[in-house]
């Protein structure tokens, strides 16, 4: 059920301008500004994640390995994706890696191989908060990896997804893309939100600085590794709703699955036992404050 990616603009400005992110939903469920209403949002969120835990059964019963990587700029909406989609499936089959920095010693190992002990068994599904594609994307332009490491990725990336995919698993590549307004527009807003604040790293100022450069590095990625095992999906998201519902909605298309959720279950009753509990003062409670 693979389908071909179109020639994607970079940025979510010119996706627009371009009609790749054009809605085809009722005019009335979008604000004047053209983005989507909230309560249209939260409608069709909560069907989409009740289809999500149908296809987290389906998973299961037929044993696939799915593995799916999140990339794109910082802000660009990622980790809220994620989020609703873990909102309500199983941490036991579907669960997510965000692997913090490499240690001295996996500096020194196979690039990739970090990463393969993460991959999904059977009956399981990966998301990949940023994968290996860190090397041709953040390393290459804030200068973490030698010119050298970043065409030696370039080279070896498409052959090693082609291994994965022959091996059974499911590889989906999705890559969310923001203007570099809306980009600014988030950074600004955790800024000047103090429970938000820590969510501005430095690396996300100095990503805001080098835009152009992580559109070339994007660019160049897609040249060597948009490949027809596992094409790269890119995801406009500007309207960081519309993204989610539709990033969703096209993963789920990615399955033909059916509906294989066990049935209502008897609860049984509780056994009687032949026991004495300690008294309750004996126990130490919290504080009731409600």
């Amino acid at each position: 059920m693979i389908e071909g990616v179109p020639s994607e603009a970079d940025d979510a400005t010119d996706a627009a301008a371009a009609g790749f992110d054009a809605p085809t939903g009722d005019p009335a469920d979008y604000k004047k500004s053209g983005r989507l209403k909230a309560a249209v949002y939260e409608a069709e969120m909560k069907r989409l994640q009740e289809q999500l835990v149908l296809l987290q059964y389906w998973i299961q019963t037929q044993g696939l390995k799915v593995l799916v990587i999140f990339e794109g700029r910082g802000s660009a909406g990622k980790g809220g994706v994620i989020k609703r989609i873990t909102e309500r499936t199983s941490p036991r089959t579907v669960r997510v890696v965000a692997l913090p920095k490499p240690t001295e010693r996996q500096r020194t190992q196979w690039y990739f191989q970090r990463y393969v002990e993460h991959l999904p068994a059977a009956g399981e599904m990966v998301l990949f908060d940023r994968s290996w594609y860190n090397r041709s994307n953040v390393e290459w332009v804030m200068g973490y990896c030698s010119e050298e490491e970043h065409q030696e990725f370039l080279r070896s990336c498409p052959e090693f997804e082609r291994m994965l995919v022959r091996s059974g698993i499911v590889v989906l590549k999705y890559w969310f893309s923001v203007s570099f307004d809306e980009q600014r527009k988030r950074f600004e807003a955790r800024n000047a939100e103090p429970l938000k604040r820590w969510k501005l790293s430095d690396m996300d100022l100095a990503e805001h600085e080098q835009y152009v450069r992580y559109s070339m590095a994007k660019d160049t990625t897609f040249q060597h590794t948009d490949i027809k095992q596992a094409p790269w999906y890119v995801v406009p998201s500007d309207d960081k709703l519309a993204a989610r519902l539709n990033c969703i909605r096209h993963l789920l298309s990615r399955f033909a699955y059916v509906d294989v959720a066990p049935d209502v279950v008897e609860l049984p009753r509780m056994k009687e036992v032949p026991y004495v509990r300690p008294p309750m003062h004996e126990q130490t409670f919290v504080p009731r404050a409600f």
